[in-house]
Order: structure tokens, then sequence, then C-alpha cells
């Protein structure tokens, strides 16, 4: 009989045996051959086709246990699906093997050639990874990975504070001061090897000895993070010049031309110094103002008794009806321990362009960024307390956060007044 060759079979019959007796393998391949003989016509004649090497050896294995045989058939083919399909069909039709009762079931009938398609995919990529790793970089992937080398091995940590800086710190007469060490290592990059980290909003004490010492330079990232830095920087040390990247921007992704363009742009702290000031005149002016007032409508109700004809004239025009004073909402009042915990978490935030929503006892249950702050404030219904963000307040966010009852957001600044809400807005100078 000829024998069809593994490497040349298509499909592969697996089936299933469970005969009521003991019987041994040859009398289930002579029942398979025995009992479909002239069955499926002479084309599909299980003998001639294995003659012919369209069908392979019938493997079967058996295993007798408790007076029950149980085993598995394979076989495998070289005929078209519909061929091996009608063959496979034909082995159920098989119910006694010898005196005993056989039932015989095709589990499956396997595709040989999607099985070596899947392992020469599974092949092919681990091919790929080992060409992949050990194939040489090009010339600019070198240079990038040698530069990023010495960047890693130039930072160093400064003073008693262990501040990220460059290696030039000691030995340049000028000292750029950034936020962080990302800063450091982006300016590292780019040749600037005079940069100094102050890790945080604080002003560490060593950034105070140095600015006693050389020209400083505040280098801050283009958001409202950079420009609190700037004010800290002001007040606690004696900066020269502020530099600030791209609005939006941070120091630590700005390009080359960009950070020349920044340091090139930069200004002196005086001016910055002037600017602050006048903003915080903006501040105060109108606070000034509406003070005066009740004094000048005081005065001139003192003065219109001695003057007979003005008071005549007044009793002669219709007197308009007066206004009823805006209603004040009852707010929350935030205790120390709580405004202790607002304006720790705010600081942390500064930058970030997050929020923080807090339970009644203060418990963080969420950190989400602000683009998707009012999505995520509209899908609660209960439970939070207060919400603290790096941004601004504005009327749409109070509105839905009045809907879930919240009693504080702390924020910034505001650009909705006290009296129009019942939340209690709390921004950094109230903290």
């Amino acid at each position: 009989m000829g024998k069809i060759s593994p490497v040349s079979s298509k499909y592969i019959v697996n089936a299933t045996i469970e005969i009521e007796g003991i019987v041994d393998r040859p009398d289930v391949i002579g029942a398979i051959f025995g009992q479909t003989e002239g069955l499926l016509g002479a084309d599909l004649e299980l003998r001639e086709l294995q003659r012919s090497g369209r069908i392979g050896r019938i493997e079967v294995n058996v295993d007798t246990r408790s007076g029950k045989t149980q085993g598995a058939i394979t076989i495998p083919s070289s005929l078209d699906k519909a061929e091996t399909s009608i063959v496979a069909a034909a082995l159920e039709i098989i119910q006694r093997i010898g005196p005993c009762n056989a039932k015989i079931k095709v589990k499956d009938i396997e595709d040989v050639r999607i099985t070596k398609r899947s392992f020469v995919i599974e092949r092919a990529k681990e091919l790929l990874k080992a060409m992949m790793d050990g194939v040489l970089p090009d010339s600019q992937e070198l240079a990038d990975e040698v530069a990023y080398s010495v960047r890693v091995m130039e930072i160093t940590e400064y003073g008693k504070d262990r501040l990220p800086a460059g290696p030039s710190i000691d030995d340049s007469d000028e000292i750029i001061v950034c936020e962080g060490r990302a800063d450091v290592l982006n300016l590292l990059k780019h040749g600037f090897k005079n940069a100094i980290a102050i890790n945080g909003t604080n002003v560490p004490e060593t950034i105070g000895e140095l600015s006693k010492k050389k020209v400083v330079t505040a280098f801050v990232d283009g958001d409202r993070g950079g420009r609190l830095i700037i004010k800290e920087l002001t007040t606690v040390a004696d900066i020269d010049y502020v530099s600030i990247a791209p609005d939006g921007k941070e120091v630590e992704e700005i390009t080359k031309k960009e950070i020349h363009k920044a340091l090139r742009g930069r200004i002196s702290a005086e001016q910055v110094k002037l600017e602050l000031s006048r903003n915080v005149e903006r501040i105060e002016k109108p606070q000034m103002y509406g003070s005066r007032r009740p004094a000048q409508q005081s005065q001139s109700r003192t003065a219109a008794p001695q003057s007979r004809a003005p008071q005549r004239t007044y009793a002669q025009r219709p007197s308009a009806p007066p206004r009823a004073p805006a209603p004040v909402k009852k707010q929350a009042t935030a205790t120390g321990p709580e405004k202790k915990v607002f304006k720790e978490m705010l600081e942390n935030l500064i930058g970030t362009r997050g929020a923080h929503i807090l339970d009644d006892k203060l418990n963080i249950l969420g950190k989400v960024p602000i683009s998707e702050l009012q999505t995520t404030v509209k899908s609660l219904s209960s439970g939070v307390y207060a919400i603290v963000f790096d941004g601004d307040i504005e009327k749409e966010l109070v509105k839905t956060a009045e809907k879930v009852n919240i009693k504080f957001l702390v924020g910034m600044d505001t650009k909705v007044k006290g009296n129009e809400t019942s939340i209690r807005l709390l921004t950094v100078n109230d903290l």
C-alpha cells in the first residue's frame, strides 16, 4: 500500500472511538476499511485512495480500561475539503467492531497549512526581532545615543540641597535657574552646562547663595506655574534676568532654537518686579475706590440741608424705586486645616493642568486632567466635597458643581464673583 507523505498532506481528520468491549488496533482498522467498502463509490474507496497516496496511513491508538476500549483515530488526507469531509463522515457509520458495539465521533478536520502558516509567522517575528536587535544603527541614532549618555553623565547634584545641575555652575559667571531635572537635561542637550534646578516652587538656600555671587537668569515654563515661580524667585533671591518659554510650553520640551530665542529675549528683574507691582495695584485700586464711595455719599448727605433749592428740586423729581440688594448666598467656611490641605494640593498641582476630587474628609477620590473635569463633575451625583485644580474657576464649572452640591472650588484664579454662587471659591491669594 502506498503512503502519503506527511509533508504533502493538506488535512488531518481527528476522531475518537468508544467500544463496549475489548478489541485490538487491527480490529478497528479492519472495521474502517471493511464497513466503508462500496459505500462512497469507486472514486472514494479507502483502499484505492490509500494505494494512490491520497489518503495516508490510518493511525489508531486504543486503551482498554474496565472492560471498555477508548482511543483516537488520525487520518491524513491530500484530497480537497469536500472529499476529505465525506471520508470523515463515513467513519461515523461504524457501529460495531467484532462482537462489540462501537461509536466513532469526528472531532475536527485540521488544516495543516494553517498550522504551518502560524509557525511561519511566529518564526518570522523571532527572526525579525533578532535582526533588529543585531542591526547596526545609522549615524544619527549613534550620535543621539552618545549625546544622551553624555548628558546623563554630565548632570550632577549641587550644594547642600543636592540640586540637579550642569557641570559648569562653579566655573561660570552666569547661571540659568530652571524648575526641574528634566529642564536641566534639555539645556545640557543643547550645550548649556550652567543650568541648575530649584526642584519645586520653594526656592532652596543654595539658589539664594548663588544669586549673591553670580549673574542669574530665571528660565521658567510658559504657563501660570512659571509665573508663580518668577514671583517667588524675585522675592527670595537676587535675580538679574527672566526668560520665559513660549506660551503653553515647558523648558524640558522646547527646541534649541526656542531656547536661544527665549534667552536672547530675556528681560531685567526690575522690569518684572514693576509688572508684578502693577498687577497688584490693579487688584487693590477698585477696593480703595470702593471704600471711599460711602464717605463721599455721607458728605453730600450732610451738605444737603444747607441749601434748600436743591432740596426742592429733588422733591419735584419722581423718586426712583430702591434697588433690592443682591441676595448673598450662604457659603461654607474653610477651616484652618482645610486651607492648609488645599494650599499643599494646589502647590503640588502647579504646572500639571490636573485636578483632585476630594470627599468630606479631604481624601482624594480621583485625579483627572482639567480637560475632563467638567465631564467628570457632570457624571457625579453626590459624595464630592471639594475640587482643587490647576486652572481658573469659570461660570460653567461653578454651575455644574452647584448641581452636585460641592462645597469648595479651589483654583489658581476665579472669573466668578463670590456672591454669585453658594459654593466657596478659593484662589492662591485666599490661601
